[in-house]
């Protein structure tokens, strides 16, 4: 790649909530008020958010508390069982979540595959290798391919994208399941997280490169390879290796950010890249990092 990262000055920096409260676990900051989230993301210098579970889901009282603090809605997180529950009760869901999305002018909307997922479990271990759990069956792949098709069409009916978010401790976390994935489904596209990948053990460069014209959505942390090391080695619970710092922000830890901001713009990216810092927000606090994150993302590629 030889185009500049500075081509990417177009895009538009957001930032996940996570940042100032988990959404997966209530005791990391998970009473933080949505108008203290939103005017600190403000004054971060973000220009708008992902959904976090502070949020209103209809659109009428989400536009408001957005609109005071200048923000725009990114997009949100969708949990899908295409692989365990009935596809139209999935599709009723999905419609109700794309909806809010496209009515305050998202354009991409978040899914992944929850079935069995262990990373809200604060005492599963994460898997890895040959360890790895919990994985689609051969007998589920064929529903869950026809089931992302079926919601991508949804998706496309709306002019909306879906963008898929591998995760830790969900059924795609693997490389080859990754790969698999975005084979059989060539309607979806990729959110690139960085930090999942490299904690999953999987280079975030070398993905970044392979589907750079798949990306419609970016999000931006990294990993402390230490923490890493000791999660897999001790079996820690996604939980713990978050309240211990797995995460930190982009330009710091093991990701290669730069060589991810020269595929993003060798592919003219022009999607959204949000910030994430997935740590206990009472042991980091929260605005001095956004504060940090944006100039870092404001610095590497102009945005």
């Amino acid at each position: 790649m030889t185009a500049s990262p500075l081509q990417l000055r177009d895009c538009l920096v957001g930032a996940n909530p996570i940042i100032w409260s988990n959404d997966d676990f209530a005791d990391l900051a998970g009473d933080v008020p949505l108008d203290t989230i939103l005017r600190e993301m403000r004054e971060a210098g973000f220009a708008g958010s992902e959904l976090g579970h502070a949020y209103p889901r209809t659109a009428a009282a989400l536009a408001e508390p957005l609109s005071r603090h200048s923000l725009r809605l990114v997009s949100g997180w969708h949990s899908t069982y295409l692989a365990s529950k009935p596809l139209a009760e999935e599709e009723k869901s999905f419609r109700a979540h794309l909806n809010l999305l496209k009515t305050l002018g998202a354009r991409v909307a978040i899914v992944a595959e929850c079935t069995r997922c262990i990373h809200g479990d604060k005492n599963a271990a994460l898997g890895f290798g040959e360890k790895l759990t919990p994985r689609l069956t051969e007998t589920e792949w064929p529903k869950f391919v026809a089931g992302l098709k079926h919601l991508a069409a949804v998706a496309a009916s709306e002019e909306m994208k879906i963008v898929y978010h591998h995760h830790m401790g969900t059924v795609i976390q693997a490389e080859a399941d990754l790969d698999r994935m975005l084979a059989s489904v060539p309607e979806i596209w990729l959110l690139l997280d960085a930090g999942h990948l490299a904690f999953a053990g999987i280079d975030p460069v070398a993905v970044a490169q392979r589907y750079a014209a798949r990306i419609a959505h970016v999000h931006l942390k990294s990993v402390r390879t230490d923490v890493a090391e000791r999660v897999r080695r001790e079996g820690w619970s996604f939980y713990r290796a978050v309240a211990n710092g797995v995460f930190t922000v982009a330009g710091d830890g093991c990701v290669d950010c730069p060589a991810i901001f020269r595929a993003l713009a060798g592919a003219d990216y022009r999607g959204w890249l949000v910030v994430e810092a997935e740590e206990d927000p009472v042991k980091v606090p929260a605005l001095p990092k956004a504060k940090k994150a944006r100039e870092y993302v404001r610095e590497q590629t102009g945005a």
